[in-house]
């Protein structure tokens, strides 16, 4: 018995493997760049295989008492709070405290099976705060289904067991938890990622003080940017599977 049975969407089939990611797999880097502004759908945030060559960081003001609603992703134990599964998220991408980055359209099917890592040069003006990530299926028509998400506290950046807060307008690098999944993007199609600072109620608000949050009831609002060049190459790396 093979020891990892996976299924893969798109595809619509179970695979096995030995190892997870599978062996089968090789990581490819995709780095963040845009021009006037990755700020929503209407923005011109990419997805690349070439690096940034200029910062010219993407900006957005994060309010935590309007934040990003959770719309879909794998939730567990919330009650009626988050419907889960996978739901077209074009009219999310709407909001200008959401940015969007998407490939050119692929010209041949890639399947992505494993974990996917990523890397964001972040800023704010704010000792801390959070970033998100969504991973996102784009069909031929527009339409931009959920696969994954991740969120990062910007205070345990280093490690959970202390905290190390932000100065102003100083950039950090900061690793997000790897997103799992296995999914077939058909020639067509576009990968997208979204980036913002909430997912709420899936995860918890962050009020941006420093302080505890669950005693707080008056957040402040923040003003984060994500930066791409060089010297702050934001990027995400996916498994995708080699061809046979």
């Amino acid at each position: 018995i093979p020891r990892v049975q996976y299924y893969t969407m798109g595809k619509n089939i179970w695979q096995s493997a030995e190892t997870w990611p599978p062996e089968t797999t090789s990581l490819v880097t995709y780095y963040l760049d845009s021009e006037k502004g990755a700020n929503s759908i209407y923005g011109d945030g990419r997805l690349s295989l070439n690096m940034s060559k200029g910062d010219n960081p993407d900006t957005f003001v994060y309010n935590p008492m309007n934040p990003v609603k959770s719309y879909g992703g794998n939730v567990c134990c919330t009650g009626n709070a988050v419907r889960g599964g996978a739901f077209d998220q074009q009219q999310m991408e709407t909001r200008q405290d959401i940015l969007v980055y998407t490939s050119d359209i692929l010209e041949e099917g890639h399947e992505i099976s494993g974990f996917i890592e990523s890397t964001l040069y972040v800023s704010s003006d704010v000792k801390d705060t959070d970033f998100t990530i969504k991973l996102i299926d784009v069909y031929p028509d527009g339409r931009a289904y959920n696969l994954d998400e991740t969120i990062q506290r910007a205070r345990y950046r280093e490690g959970y067991d202390k905290e190390v807060f932000m100065n102003k307008g100083e950039v950090y690098k900061i690793d997000l938890t790897p997103m799992a999944t296995s999914n077939y993007f058909a020639k067509g199609h576009r990968i997208r990622i979204e980036i913002s600072s909430s997912n709420f109620p899936r995860f918890a608000r962050n009020l941006n003080t420093g302080g505890n949050n669950y005693d707080e009831k008056v957040g402040l609002t923040a003003t984060n940017s994500i930066h791409h060049s060089t010297d702050f190459p934001s990027q995400i790396r996916l498994p995708i599977a080699r061809k046979n």
